[in-house]
């Protein structure tokens, strides 16, 4: 089940990452008149834009999960800490985990930030661990990270982390995404948008 929100950052003209060409630029501008024109939603323009500018990874996000089960092959995934260092992440198999997909140009993501960080603190003592997958690069997260200090680990997936948050049940390829997943590897709540303690909390105490 996903929860609705109306806290979505669907990428677009508006907040565009700062790294594309000026001619990936030009080419989404013409494809987003197309789609205003039509009624068409950002997030499919954004898609799109994955497709022209980063290419399909060799392990397909569809063999990372089956039903709400991950896979192995999703603990086998490596991803790297803004710093460039490795990312422990098969040693969050086992724990239960908040995997929250977030990018610094997306407002709602930043607004979550904090509470996410209230989250780890007050849960740690059972065990959870949060994690945020930046759809982003690593530049703007180091420099976003020394502004606002986090308690918890954050990986750089870079826009490909849009394809693993698709996976894992974004249907509307908007951000932020978290996932809630058990310490059996199951995927138990999808939230589409903005979240807070309170919400989190609530629903890591159904797990």
């Amino acid at each position: 089940w996903v929860a609705p929100s109306e806290a979505i950052c669907r990428p677009c003209g508006a907040c565009s990452p700062p790294s594309m060409s000026d001619a990936v630029n030009r080419s989404m501008r013409r494809a987003l008149l197309i789609s205003a024109s039509t009624g068409a939603v950002c997030a499919g323009v954004w898609q799109a834009w994955q497709h022209l500018t980063h290419p399909t990874p060799a392990t397909h996000p569809s063999d990372l999960i089956v039903g709400d089960q991950l896979t192995a092959a999703f603990w086998q995934q490596h991803f790297n800490t803004p710093t460039g260092t490795p990312l422990a992440w098969s040693d969050l198999k086992g724990h239960p985990i908040v995997l929250n997909f977030w990018a610094t140009w997306c407002p709602p993501c930043v607004r979550e930030m904090p509470e996410l960080d209230r989250f780890q603190r007050e849960f740690a003592p059972t065990n959870w661990k949060v994690v945020g997958l930046a759809v982003d690069e690593a530049e703007p997260v180091r420099k976003f990270l020394t502004k606002v200090g986090v308690g918890f680990d954050i990986g750089v997936a870079g826009f490909d982390g849009t394809r693993l948050a698709q996976a894992l049940g974004n249907t509307t390829a908007g951000l932020p995404f978290t996932v809630l997943i058990d310490a059996q590897s199951r995927v138990r709540h999808r939230l589409t948008g903005a979240t807070d303690l309170a919400q989190l909390a609530k629903q890591a105490r159904r797990i």
